[in-house]
């Protein structure tokens, strides 16, 4: 089968080493001098690795911070969180190295099916938030993000910290990256983070290395469909493969591109069976919806808030972090 890859981003490159026995190309919207992959770059390490290992790498080979502890400061107080595997790694060296030796068509603006993909017998949106071949998502969710990679000898914490804003709208957080450098940033549905970031720049003397702002969709894929349209298939966040609670991306992305190549003859399994793996981001949105739009109540969002907690408890070698329900209460009073 020959098949297209539309985005070079960690849903792509990692396609493009998972397709073995098809003829595969990807073609990305950035020239290859201006390409660089977004995002914070925290995982669990024990998970991923088994996903990087079917792809023909060694995750540990791009390891830069291994976290202990988390510090989740939600205004009034904080807490600490111990973590289970959770680490900041090179995100982008790992998807440079996954495109290695694979057909890539650099700048390649892709809106629409075009004479290009002609002779392709599937084409796989994979360009994220942008969505670019499949119909818009009615009532999207897109929220805003802005991001640092810093410099200083100053810099305040020596581990994971997260500070949650109120009402589930997002949060702000400092990842480690090691050698005195480390990605800060923030989301938030209505932008109340605006100078946060600076101004830590400016207190810490931080010089900065790299800033990328984009927004991230928080949708569950119950509420993404359709999937397909045409030899069009959607993986990752472009059909919403992001745990909502958290913003990321990276490990549901894999694992929705594993469930693409098993069902690659089968786009409707493949629906199906993205729809049950990701059954519980649609509880999850729910929740975090109801927190932004005001309308949040614990007896109504309590069995979907346990089922939430549940996932995450049950899944805590996948997320990397021990979850508590105290914990998870009092980070939702807000």
């Amino acid at each position: 089968m020959k098949i297209a890859i539309v985005g070079a981003g960690v849903t792509g490159s990692y396609l493009l080493n998972r397709l073995d026995g098809h003829q595969v190309e990807c073609f990305e919207m950035r020239p290859e001098e201006k390409w660089y992959t977004v995002c914070a770059w925290g995982t669990s390490a024990p998970f991923i690795s088994d996903l990087i290992k079917k792809a023909g790498f060694n995750f540990d080979d791009y390891i830069l911070h291994r976290g202990k502890n988390m510090t989740v400061d939600y205004g009034s107080g904080s807490f600490q969180m111990h973590l289970k595997g959770l680490v900041t790694y090179d995100k982008h060296r790992l998807c440079e190295d996954m495109l290695k030796g694979h057909t890539v068509h650099w700048g390649q603006q892709v809106k629409q099916l075009d004479g290009r993909f002609d002779d392709f017998d599937l084409v796989v949106d994979a360009t994220g938030m942008h969505r670019s071949l499949l119909p818009k998502v009615h009532n999207d969710l897109l929220v805003p993000c802005v991001e640092y990679q810093v410099k200083s000898d100053k810099l305040p914490y020596d581990d994971f910290y997260i500070r949650p804003y109120s009402g589930l709208s997002g949060y702000w957080w400092y990842f480690p990256l090691g050698d005195g450098t480390a990605h800060v940033g923030a989301g938030e549905v209505h932008g109340r983070y605006k100078g946060e970031c600076e101004a830590f720049i400016k207190k810490y003397d931080c010089e900065v290395i790299r800033k990328i702002g984009r927004p991230v969709r928080v949708v569950a894929p119950a509420y993404c469909q359709p999937f397909t349209a045409g030899k069009v298939v959607g993986v990752g966040e472009s059909i919403g493969t992001v745990y909502p609670l958290l913003g990321e991306g990276i490990i549901p992305s894999m694992q929705c591109a594993d469930i693409f190549v098993e069902n690659i003859h089968d786009m409707e399994a493949y629906s199906e069976e993205v729809l049950k793996h990701f059954d519980i981001y649609a509880k999850v949105y729910r929740v975090m919806k109801a927190k932004i739009d005001g309308n949040f109540s614990y007896f109504r969002q309590f069995p979907e808030m346990f089922a939430m907690y549940r996932h995450m408890k049950s899944n805590e070698r996948r997320f990397g972090l021990e979850t508590r329900l105290g914990d998870m209460i009092t980070a939702m009073r807000g």
